[in-house]
């Protein structure tokens, strides 16, 4: 006797999704969407990645800009004179 597999639901309470996760992995990634409850009430949604430049639509809805230069490394910072007064330490904090 072949063991059945039961059809995978739409809305999955999240026991059932750990209990099942990599089916339900393998179903989003196959292009399905399944949307993961807790206590009745959706919280989550499983989806398949889009191909390409994620921030793309960001983009073109003027939502993300680029950097107008590169960021400095971590551990470069530009030297103050002693004489500096708060308010541009609190400037050079902000760059």
């Amino acid at each position: 006797m072949t063991p059945h597999r039961t059809a995978l639901k739409r809305e999955v309470g999240v026991r059932e999704l750990h209990d099942q996760l990599s089916r339900y992995v393998r179903h989003a990634a196959e292009g399905g969407e399944v949307f993961v409850t807790m206590r009745g009430q959706r919280v989550a949604r499983l989806s398949p990645l889009e191909s390409g430049d994620p921030l793309a639509d960001l983009r073109a809805r003027g939502l993300l800009r680029e950097p107008a230069r590169p960021k400095r490394p971590a551990g470069e910072r530009r030297r103050l004179s002693a004489e500096a007064s708060v308010s541009d330490l609190v400037a050079e904090q902000r760059r």
